[in-house]
Order: C-alpha cells, then structure tokens, then sequence
C-alpha cells in the first residue's frame, strides 16, 4: 500500500472542512414569507399612505400571497408593493409565482400578465402619497399570452433608474430576457441573484437569462418622487424587495432569501 505523506493528509482535511463550512453557509435560506401572514411585509399603494393595505390587495391564503382586486372597482392607477422590513445588499433571492384570472377593469392593458419583484428599491416611507412606482429595479414576470408569440419572462425594467448592459449605460426602461414563454396558470420558479453594484444575474426554471451590472439612479418613469431621493448617476448598492401589484391578479410563495454579504 502507497502511504500519504501526513502534510498531504492535513492539507486534504483543511480542505474538506472548509468545503463543509462553505456547504454549510450556502444552505443558510431565510424565509421572508413564513406562510401564514404579511408579518415583516410593509404595503405602499399609490393614492394610499404607506402601511394602508387599500382593499385588502395583499393577503395571505393556503400558504400563498395573493394579489387582488376584487374590492376595487375600477383600478384607478393604484399600483402596489409590498416590502420587505429591511434592506439588502449581496443575496440570492428564489420564490415561485403565477398568474391567474383576469386583469382588472382600468388596469393598463400593458399590465395583462405583468407582475415583477422590486429591488435596490427605495425606502416604501420615503415615497409621497401620490408617487407611481418606487426609484428601483425590477424583476419583470411576464405571462404568455397563449397566442404562440414570444413573451419572454424574467426581464429588467427601470423606473426611475439605469444599468449598464454588454459593458455599456443602458436607457431602455425594460429589456428582454432570453426565457422561454410561459403560458397559463402555472408555477414559475425564479432567481435573482444580487452583488451590490458589481453584478445581477436572473434565472427563470434554472436557466440564467440575463445578467447586468452598476444599476444607478436615472431615467424616468417614476412620477411624483421626492426630488431629494432622486439623486441621478447614484450607484445603488443595497434597497428594499417588493413583490409587485399593477392589475393583474398574481400569487407568491416560497419566497427565500440566502445572505451573501459575507462573501463580498
């Protein structure tokens, strides 16, 4: 029998016990969502003050949350999100969602299956009574729309703010992904991996279909801000994450939250 010399042997067990430690670390998932009530969420409903849930458009059914409309009437642009209690920086973020049933009476007709996840999101108390959407970047979630046309799912929009895309500024306010399309009411798993600035990588069902880097203060769309949190060409490092509410009916679960920070 061949003898390994002892310093190979020490240097093989150091090295497994880091990859423990490591393996350790990485299965540290938080539940955001625990199943059973918005606990730690916050809502911020356009037309609305922060923390008045506006015809009950966040609730919590069959370990689910679910966006609805049904005590509404006409939609009248009231645009909701529901937040997170506290900022995050470097993480890796998982949840599943779907659409189901129809948009409601006076929703834009752009947002006909369109859901999303906000991050690097101002603070929801920051945001006047009157302001749309919150100065943020978003994890768009698209439906098909059972036509056989393209609608790719998992894509980037920006209200209030930019990226840089293949190595250059980006002023589009949304680009595509390069998902599959997604028809019905199924369940979709996606992905959002974030590293400050530096980096953010989406995955849609295991495949990564877009990444970007430096997402920063800019651009339009966000209407009725406060001036002094609009601070144009500000990198954004860290925000809140928002599950998002525009007129399409969308449910959440499984929402998990793995903290990266110590690896930066």
């Amino acid at each position: 029998m061949r003898l390994i010399p002892l310093t190979i042997l020490v240097l093989l067990g150091l090295s497994s016990c880091t990859a423990g430690k490591r393996s350790r670390q990485e299965a540290a998932w938080i539940k955001l969502f625990n199943g059973q009530d918005l606990q730690d969420w916050m809502v911020k409903i356009q037309h609305h003050e922060v923390g008045e849930n506006f015809g009950n458009t966040f609730r919590v059914a069959d370990g689910v949350i679910q966006v609805r409309y049904d005590q509404y009437g006409d939609f009248n642009d009231q645009f909701g999100h529901l937040y997170y209690k506290v900022p995050f920086s470097y993480y890796h973020l998982k949840l599943e969602y779907r659409f189901v049933g129809t948009l409601q009476k006076g929703a834009p007709s752009y947002t006909l299956r369109n859901s999303g996840v906000m991050f690097h999101s101002q603070d929801p108390r920051t945001m006047p009574k009157e302001q749309d959407w919150p100065i943020s970047v978003e994890f768009q979630f698209l439906g098909g729309l059972g036509d056989g046309q393209p609608r790719p799912t998992g894509n980037m929009c920006s209200p209030g703010t930019q990226i840089v895309y293949n190595g250059q500024l980006d002023e589009r306010h949304c680009i595509e992904s390069t998902s599959k399309t997604y028809d019905g009411e199924q369940w979709v798993r996606a992905e959002l991996i974030v590293l400050g600035d530096s980096s953010i990588t989406h995955i849609i069902n295991g495949d990564t279909v877009m990444r970007y880097a430096k997402p920063q203060i800019g651009g339009g769309v966000v209407n009725r801000f406060d001036p002094a949190i609009k601070q144009d060409g500000k990198l954004l490092t860290s925000g809140f994450i928002a599950l998002q509410s525009e007129g399409q009916p969308v449910d959440f679960r499984n929402i998990e939250l793995q903290d990266l920070s110590k690896r930066r």
